[in-house]
């Protein structure tokens, strides 16, 4: 048995090596020919096939070679960084029906952490925000199952599912001493990317909730109605990217093209293949992805130059950090907020055959005066005032094995963060069996007349400045 496990060992290392190598031949192709072919990790794919025949031979039940391989390669992507990741076909249909705007499911960006899984952000106007579902929140429990051991693939799978269908969420959230229940009801979730409305007569208001596919085009409707329907010239305009998860690039640059002077750098990337590096600016060719004509063409000249405040949170993701970045650094719009999420890597979607790909991260975006997204995100010019403690607010410095900044990590010792390790945050078990706790506190809406951030950047707008808070009287005895 021994000798035909060994013999099967060779066998598969042989077709592993030969795969590696077809794969490393081909990478190469595709470079500068220059670069010269590193040779193959012989012992590391021999100690691969070793424990792959030592699972076929003794693991208590019988594996099939296709879960042990599809294993293998979820391990080594989930290992580099929390956003690489395998797409199976059901994970590849789903990011393509994502993107476009309509999916079924609850409402919920997430991420895995220490085993659970851990909100990033409620999509607006989904079950999971009207039920009150917060960033930061861990999920511990699907219905009846465990999240513990599943992996971040298989709890969206349960959470998703056909629309009109119950699920019960068990939520551990910071603050509470018992685990928050959670009785959603599936939906087909149709994102509406841009909202708009006048606050009053020559003021704007522009929420954009995700950037997906026809985000610019629906932008440039809304700036277009909103100049018609003010009474009075336009005065300021306010756009409100907070809990806004980001999307699509060319989306990002649509939204910052509609405000910036035409050919602005919006954007650029920096990775380790030519393919990684990129110039985006506020120009048709990088924002258009058909034939169409320029939707941006038409809009008022007066919206590049209309003052402008940008609002951004903990919860301002990736493609609303690129946004905010470029406004800010052009000196287009006034950044209030707090400090964003910091996801500033750049994931490319390379597909593999049989509807399955792999999501890659390639470079880091940077803003246009050459910070790094990654890890930090947009400082805001004027921060919230009535923002309560955001140090519990996930951001990209807070997952597990997270991109490191690309410049001003450099400046660290490079065990800086074995040296120091984050405590990991357990979550609270239910107390004699019960999960129930107090009811939970609904959602502010952003926009409305008790959105705080919103009164405070109409205030600036309109050059109101705050008066100092008064000191008690110091009395003398």
């Amino acid at each position: 048995m021994r000798n035909k496990m060994q013999q099967f060992g060779l066998i598969l290392f042989g077709a592993v090596a030969g795969v590696m190598l077809s794969l490393n031949f081909s990478a190469v192709a595709n470079k500068d020919t220059r670069e010269v072919l590193r040779p193959l990790p012989v012992e590391e794919l021999r100690a691969f096939t070793e424990v792959f025949g030592r699972i076929k031979s003794d693991y208590v039940e019988p594996v099939e070679d296709k879960k042990l391989i599809t294993e293998a390669i979820n391990g080594m992507l989930t290992g580099l960084d929390p956003h690489s990741a395998y797409l199976d076909t059901d994970a590849y249909k789903e990011l393509q029906i994502g993107t476009q705007g309509e999916f079924g499911g609850l409402g919920i960006e997430v991420t895995m952490e220490d085993g659970f899984v851990k909100v990033v952000s409620p999509i607006e106007d989904t079950p999971a925000f009207r039920a009150g579902i917060k960033t930061g929140d861990f999920i511990i429990k699907l219905d009846d199952t465990a999240v513990k051991g599943l992996s971040l693939s298989d709890a969206i799978k349960r959470m998703r599912g056909k629309p009109n269908t119950p699920i019960t969420i068990t939520v551990s959230r910071k603050g509470e001493t018992r685990p928050l229940l959670f009785t959603l009801v599936r939906a087909i979730i149709k994102i509406q990317s841009v909202k708009s409305k006048l606050i009053e007569p020559g003021y704007a208001y522009i929420r954009i909730t995700q950037f997906q596919e026809q985000t610019g085009e629906n932008l440039a409707k809304a700036i277009d109605k909103l100049f018609k329907e003010s009474p009075v010239p336009m005065k300021g305009l306010i756009l409100d990217l907070r809990n806004d998860p980001g999307g699509l690039l060319n989306g990002a640059v649509a939204v910052s093209a509609a405000f910036l002077p035409a050919n602005s750098l919006v954007v650029y990337t920096d990775g380790r293949t030519d393919d990684a590096k990129m110039k985006l600016r506020a120009s048709p060719e990088f924002y258009l992805r058909d034939s169409k004509g320029d939707y941006l063409r038409g809009l008022p000249p007066e919206i590049k130059t209309v003052p402008m405040v940008t609002l951004v949170n903990a919860g301002s993701a990736s493609a609303s950090e690129i946004v905010a970045g470029a406004l800010q650094d052009h000196k287009r719009s006034v950044v209030m907020g707090t400090q964003t999420f910091g996801k500033g890597s750049v994931q490319t979607i390379l597909p593999l055959g049989n509807n399955t790909a792999i999501k890659l991260t390639t470079a880091r975006y940077y803003t246009p005066n050459g910070q790094s997204i990654q890890a930090k995100g947009i400082t805001p010019d004027i921060a919230d005032a009535s923002a309560k403690d955001e140090s519990a607010r996930l951001r990209e410095s807070d997952l597990d094995r997270h991109l490191s900044n690309g410049k001003t990590d450099k400046a660290k010792p490079a065990d800086a963060a074995k040296a120091a390790p984050k405590p990991a945050i357990k979550a609270p078990k239910p107390e004699n069996g019960d999960d129930s706790s107090k009811k939970p506190e609904p959602p502010m809406e952003f926009g409305s007349s008790n959105d705080l951030l919103l009164t405070q950047a109409m205030n600036h707008l309109k050059g109101i400045v705050p008066e100092p808070e008064k000191k008690p009287a110091e009395t003398s005895n």
